[in-house]
């Protein structure tokens, strides 16, 4: 019989071998995605259990378009479209399904699709499939309006899109507000993953629209998850209403998979309606947080995500520990995930990450960086 083991002695070899780690809970925690701590506060998951209490089932019973569409799903749905300015809302059980969706089913033959190279691999993996699809430089305004004019000058058929990220999960770079006013000018539709952006950038935490002071268009198709900020597990896609239709008639990731969890969709509720009630509580407090790096680390980010790049994987991995040695848990990213070794710090609100902590963290990122 056929083995793995070679396969997987040669992953340990290079240090590319990874594994599930059980961390223990007193480390101070910027390895994760919950920006604003909300998995961590258990009244809400309380308030998440009514909401399910009061309805006979707690479980989705089948396909969201057969009869596992619940009136959680759609409470929800209601709540992003409203809050966040959408003309119509769909929930899917992941931000991987929201790209597979949007990719796969909206993009059609006659239809160009220009993407950021760094682009979530969620959406790259199909979008090379596609002969129809290019890639543009990150964040390159000036290469996506190059070959926008290119594509115009020979095809007048066809729809255009355009697909970035509000913040990129890998940099914490934060997309150009160019991009949009390009969408608008070429009369393309625009596919904002705004998984790392909602509920961390703009006044209101309404994402790229929010802190460009941008307003929603038609031509904008919006990917958002519930598994980062919003501290709950799935995603969710607002647009127009005739996208979110087409959505719901073409997208394959929609159509053959099982509803997302009724537990996580009030999960997600109960949430998103503590922090609208107590927005400039957390406005402020991520604030703090950024305002403390850049007076220890002499430089700032707009985002939640820093980045601290390694010359190799071996020096990685060594600072990895050496900060776990110190109750500091961030990410130690490799390829293939991206290019070249880094560590990714994620500034988020848990109970442990006090502002105390933060310090010390910057500090060892400090020496870090000296190095």
């Amino acid at each position: 019989m056929f083995s793995f083991l070679p396969e997987l002695r040669a992953l340990k070899h290079a240090r590319l071998y990874r594994e599930r780690v059980l961390y223990p809970d007193h480390l101070a925690d910027f390895a994760s995605n919950d920006y604003l701590g909300l998995s961590s506060y258990t009244p809400l998951l309380d308030q998440a259990f009514e909401k399910l209490r009061a309805f006979p089932s707690h479980a989705p019973k089948a396909s969201m378009l057969l009869n596992g569409y619940h009136p959680l799903h759609a409470e929800l749905e209601e709540f992003l479209s409203m809050h966040l300015g959408y003309e119509a809302c769909l929930l899917l059980g992941s931000g991987f399904l929201g790209n597979v969706a949007l990719i796969d089913s909206l993009v059609r033959k006659q239809d160009k699709l220009f993407m950021d190279a760094h682009y979530h691999a969620s959406g790259q993996f199909l979008a090379k499939k596609l002969s129809n699809a290019c890639f543009f430089a990150h964040n390159s305004v000036q290469e996506l309006t190059q070959k926008l004019q290119q594509h115009r000058a020979h095809n007048t058929k066809g729809r255009i899109f355009i697909a970035i990220e509000g913040v990129y999960s890998m940099d914490g770079h934060v997309a150009p507000k160019e991009f949009y006013h390009l969408a608008q000018e070429y009369e393309a539709y625009l596919i904002l993953d705004e998984a790392h952006s909602l509920g961390v950038l703009g006044r209101d935490l309404g994402g790229y629209l929010s802190y460009y002071h941008l307003k929603p268009m038609s031509n904008l198709i919006v990917l958002g998850t519930l598994s980062k900020a919003y501290g709950s597990y799935g995603a969710f896609i607002g647009a127009s209403a005739q996208v979110i239709d087409f959505l719901c008639n073409r997208a394959k990731s929609v159509i053959y998979t099982t509803s997302p969890s009724l537990l996580e969709s009030a999960l997600a509720l109960a949430h998103l309606e503590y922090l609208y009630d107590h927005l400039p509580n957390y406005v402020a407090m991520l604030d703090r947080m950024r305002a403390l790096c850049a007076q220890e680390l002499g430089f700032s980010t707009p985002s939640n995500i820093l980045t601290l790049p390694f010359p190799n994987i071996q020096t990685l991995l060594e600072a990895h520990q050496s900060l776990l040695q110190q109750d500091l848990l961030c990410a130690p990213i490799r390829p293939p995930t991206t290019p070249k070794p880094l560590l990714r710090v994620s500034l988020n609100i848990q109970p442990q990450n006090t502002l105390e902590r933060l310090k010390r963290l910057c500090g060892a990122v400090g020496v870090l960086l000296q190095r």
